[in-house]
C-alpha cells in the first residue's frame, strides 16, 4: 500500500515527486520522464518562456534551471530563448537529482478501491495506493478539428507527433493554426527544406513583443509589471495569484482559461518566418477529402489532402496539399483520459459546463483522494497551469493536500520509507497560506 503514486514524470510530475518524497510519503513515480518534451516536439524548438520561469519545483529551490545551466556554461539570461532540448535535459537531470526514480510505465486503469485506488500498468503489474496525483500533460488532450479526424495518418498529424520534420523535405505542407507550435513548426518545416503554408482562422498573426527590461523606472513598474509569463496587470494577476483565480465564478474562469495568453508566436520567431512560410489568414477549414496529385518528391502519382476552405468574407475555395499538421492546441477533457475508470469519468464533479475536474485549493477532485495537476487545472487557476512556471504553485499545495488526507487516515502512521517522518503535513505547509510563506522563503 502506497501513500501516493504520481501519474506522469512531466515537469508537474516530477515536482510534485520531489515535494512528496521531502514530505516522507511512500510512493511511487509512474511515467517516462519528460516524454512530452523528449518525444512529441521538433528538433530544434526553442523554450518560449522565460528560462527564470521554467524552473521545475523541489522543496529548498536549488535545483532550477538556471542553476542546471551555470554548472554546464550554457548562456542562460533575460531575453534569450533557451533550446527545447537543454529544458529536456534538464528536467531529466532534475528526475534524478530531486525525486524519487521514475519507472518507465503507463498507467492503464485507475479506479476507485476501499483502501484509496488501484491501479494497474501496460507491464501487468497491480498495486494499491490512498491516493493518486494525475500530471498526465497535455498529449491525451491534443485537439484535432472534426473535420480533418476522418483521414488517415499519413496525410493528416498533429503538431505533437513530429520528432523529426525532415521527412517532409520537398514536399508541400498545410500546417493549421496560428500559436507558436503552429508557427514555428512552419518555420522548423521550411528550415527542413519542406514548402510550408500555415492556414488559420485568424485575421492576423499576432506577435509577442520583446520582453521589457528587468530594471526599469518605478512608474513603468507600476502601470506594467513584469511576471514569469509576461507584463501587465491581467498577466501578472495570472501568475502571481492563481489561488485568487480560484474564487472567481466558473464562468469567468473558463474564458480567462480559454483566451488568456491566447495564441500568438514569439518575438524571436518572427525574423525566421515572415520572410519563408506564406500564411493564409482569415480562413476556416470547412471538409477535408482525399485526392490525387502528383508528389513533389520523387514524381508520381500520390494522395494528397484537399480542404475546403471559407473566408470571412463568405467566399469558398479549395487548397490541395501533401500533407495536413493540425496544431491546433489541447482540449482539457476528462472523457479523453482512458485510464480513468467509467465511474470516476461519469461521477467526478465538473467546471461549469467543461470537461475539466472541479479540484480543491490544494488540487483535490470531489472524489477524495484523487489529485490532479497542470492542464486540467487551468480552468480553475487561470492559464498559469499551461505553462511549467505552474508547478511551483502546485507542487507544495497538492502534496500538503496529500498529507492531511493521508494523515486523516492514520494520523500517526510512521512511513517505512522514510522511518524518521510521521506521515503529516510538510514543513510549514499545514495551510495553502503557510504554503505561500515556504514557496516565498524557499525562492
Amino acid at each position: 500500500m502506497y501513500d501516493l503514486v504520481v501519474v506522469g514524470a512531466g515537469p508537474y510530475g516530477l515536482s510534485i515527486a520531489s515535494h512528496a518524497a521531502a514530505a516522507g510519503l511512500r510512493l511511487r513515480v509512474l511515467g517516462r520522464p519528460m516524454a512530452s518534451w523528449r518525444d512529441h516536439m521538433p528538433r530544434g524548438m526553442f523554450l518560449k518562456s522565460e528560462p527564470s520561469a521554467s524552473a521545475l519545483s523541489d522543496p529548498e529551490g536549488t535545483h532550477t534551471l538556471t542553476a542546471y545551466c551555470a554548472d554546464r556554461g550554457i548562456e542562460v539570461g533575460h531575453g534569450r530563448p533557451l533550446p527545447l532540448d537543454t529544458f529536456a535535459e534538464y528536467g531529466t537531470w532534475f528526475g534524478r537529482q530531486a525525486a524519487p526514480p521514475a519507472e518507465e510505465m503507463t498507467v492503464t486503469h485507475l479506479a476507485p478501491h476501499p483502501s484509496g485506488f488501484r491501479i494497474r500498468t501496460d507491464q501487468g503489474e497491480q498495486l494499491t495506493t490512498r491516493t493518486v496525483a494525475l500530471a498526465i500533460g497535455v498529449m491525451p488532450f491534443a485537439y484535432r478539428p472534426t473535420v480533418l479526424r476522418g483521414l488517415p495518418a499519413g496525410l493528416v498529424t498533429h503538431s505533437t507527433q513530429h520528432r523529426e520534420l525532415t521527412r517532409f523535405r520537398g514536399q508541400d505542407v498545410t500546417v493549421v493554426g496560428a500559436g507558436q507550435a503552429a508557427l514555428e513548426t512552419a518555420a522548423l518545416l521550411a528550415e527542413a527544406g519542406a514548402e510550408p503554408r500555415v492556414v488559420a482562422r485568424a485575421s492576423r498573426i499576432k506577435w509577442n513583443a520583446p520582453p521589457r527590461p528587468l530594471e526599469r523606472g518605478r512608474l513603468s513598474k507600476l502601470y506594467d509589471p513584469h511576471s514569469a509569463l509576461g507584463t501587465g496587470w491581467p498577466t501578472w494577476m495570472w501568475s502571481r495569484r492563481p489561488g485568487a483565480v480560484r474564487r472567481l465564478p466558473a464562468p469567468v474562469r473558463l474564458h480567462i482559461a480559454r483566451h488568456a495568453l491566447g495564441p500568438a508566436g514569439a518575438w524571436w520567431l518572427r525574423e525566421r518566418f515572415e520572410p519563408t512560410v506564406p500564411v493564409l489568414l482569415g480562413h476556416t477549414v470547412t471538409a477535408a477529402d482525399r485526392t490525387t496529385g502528383i508528389r513533389r518528391v520523387g514524381g508520381g502519382p500520390g494522395e494528397r489532402v484537399r480542404l475546403w476552405l471559407k473566408a470571412a468574407d463568405g467566399t469558398a475555395r479549395t487548397l490541395a496539399t501533401e500533407h495536413v499538421v493540425a496544431a491546433t492546441g489541447f482540449v482539457p477533457d476528462l472523457f479523453r483520459l482512458g485510464l480513468l475508470d467509467s465511474t470516476l469519468q461519469e461521477t467526478l464533479r465538473r467546471v461549469g459546463n467543461s470537461g475539466a475536474p472541479w479540484v480543491s485549493q490544494d488540487f483535490e477532485s470531489s472524489h477524495p483522494g484523487l489529485f490532479f495537476a497542470g492542464l486540467l487545472t487551468a480552468p480553475t487557476f487561470g492559464p498559469a497551469m499551461r505553462f511549467v512556471h505552474g508547478a511551483a504553485f502546485t507542487a507544495p499545495r497538492l502534496v500538503a493536500g496529500v498529507c492531511r488526507h493521508v494523515a486523516a487516515q492514520q494520523p500517526a502512521e510512521v512511513v517505512d520509507a522514510a522511518p524518521s517522518a510521521r506521515v503529516g503535513v510538510p514543513r510549514s505547509a499545514a495551510t495553502p497560506e503557510a504554503a505561500d510563506r515556504e514557496v516565498r522563503v524557499t525562492r
